[in-house]
C-alpha cells in the first residue's frame, strides 16, 4: 500500500494532469490487482465518474479496497474524491441530466410544462436577439450569397437541421447540398475533399457538439473551404475552425440544447441570404412552380 508520502510524491508529479492520462502514465507502475482496477476506469471512464464505489468494484470485477486503494495510489485522499474529479471530465454531458432531474422534480401540470418550454424557446431568441449587433451578419451572408457551392453539415440532431437549412436556401443558391443525410462521415468526406476556396461550408455544432462536425470543417478549413459556423458561443468547438460564427442562445432545461433557438436563427440567416438574392422572386416562383403538382388544392 502506497504511504501518504509516496501518494503527495505522485500527486505532485502529476498536478494539472488531466485524470485519465494520470492512470495511463502511473498503471504501469501499480501491483496486478490495482492495474485490473486502472484498466477497468480507463475501459468505462463514464460508469467510473458516475457509479458508487460498490456498483464500480462489481462491475471491474475488483473488491472495494481495491478500489479505494486505487484511488490512494493516484494521489487521492479515496474513490470518492477521486469520482469527483473524474466526473469533471463529463460535466458539460452530464449536465443536462441534471438538469432534467431537476426539472422532474417541480410538480407541474401539462399546461404549465408547455407553457414553461415555450416561455424558455421565447428567452433564447430575445438573447439571440439581443446579442446579433455584435456579431457578423453582413459577413455571414455575403459568404453564402457569393459561394459557388454552398454545403451543410451537421451530426446528432444538427443533421435534421442541416437538411432543413439547405431545405430552406434552395430558392436563393444555385448549388447546395447537405451532407449530413446518408453515407455518414465517410460520404461527407468524400464531397469535401473536391471543394475548395470558392465554396462554403455551414457547420452546426450545439452541445452536445459531436466530434465528427469538428473532424469535417477542419478538413474544410484544409482543402481552403470558407467556413461559416452556426453555434451556442465562443467555447464551441467550431469557433476556431471558422472564417465567420454566428451564435444562437440554446440553453433547455429537458435536453442538451433548444433546437428551436437554432432553428430561429436559421430562418433569420435565409431570411436574409433572400434580400441579398439577385431574382430572389423569380426563383422563388419557379421553384414552387416545380413544386405545384405535389402540392394540396394548388392542382386545376
Amino acid at each position: 500500500m502506497a504511504t501518504r508520502t509516496q501518494r503527495d510524491d505522485w500527486a505532485g508529479r502529476y498536478a494539472g494532469m488531466p485524470v485519465l492520462a494520470r492512470i495511463a502514465a502511473h498503471a504501469p507502475s501499480l501491483s496486478t490487482a490495482l492495474q485490473r482496477t486502472a484498466q477497468a476506469v480507463l475501459a468505462q471512464p463514464f460508469r467510473a465518474a458516475t457509479h458508487s464505489i460498490d456498483e464500480f468494484a462489481r462491475e471491474a470485477a475488483v473488491s472495494v479496497a481495491s478500489a479505494n486503494r486505487f484511488a490512494r495510489a493516484m494521489g487521492f485522499d479515496g474513490y470518492v474524491q477521486f469520482r469527483s474529479e473524474l466526473a469533471k471530465g463529463f460535466e458539460s454531458v452530464l449536465a443536462p441530466v441534471a438538469s432534467l432531474r431537476d426539472s422532474l422534480q417541480q410538480p407541474a401540470s401539462a399546461t404549465q410544462a408547455i407553457a414553461a418550454s415555450l416561455q424558455e424557446v421565447q428567452r433564447n431568441i430575445e438573447q439571440t436577439l439581443r446579442a446579433l449587433p455584435h456579431q457578423p451578419c453582413a459577413k455571414a451572408v455575403e459568404l453564402v450569397v457569393k459561394a459557388e457551392q454552398v454545403l451543410t453539415l451537421g451530426w446528432g440532431s444538427s443533421a435534421y437541421l442541416a437538411g432543413l437549412l439547405q431545405h430552406e436556401l434552395e430558392p436563393y443558391c444555385s448549388h447546395i447540398d447537405s451532407l449530413g443525410q446518408v453515407g455518414g462521415p465517410s460520404h461527407a468526406a468524400r464531397q469535401l475533399v473536391k471543394r475548395g476556396p470558392r465554396d462554403v461550408l455551414i457547420a452546426l455544432a450545439f452541445p452536445r457538439y459531436v466530434d465528427d462536425t469538428v473532424v469535417l470543417t477542419r478538413l474544410a478549413r484544409e482543402r481552403g473551404v470558407k467556413v461559416l459556423a452556426l453555434t451556442d458561443g465562443p467555447a464551441s468547438p467550431l469557433l476556431p475552425l471558422a472564417d465567420v460564427a454566428l451564435y444562437a442562445h440554446v440553453d433547455r432545461q429537458v435536453s442538451a440544447c433548444s433546437n428551436a433557438a437554432a432553428l430561429a436563427l436559421m430562418e433569420a440567416l435565409v431570411a436574409a441570404v433572400a434580400r441579398r438574392t439577385d431574382n430572389a422572386v423569380a426563383r422563388a416562383e419557379a421553384l414552387t412552380r416545380g413544386v405545384m403538382p405535389w402540392l394540396h388544392g394548388a392542382g386545376g
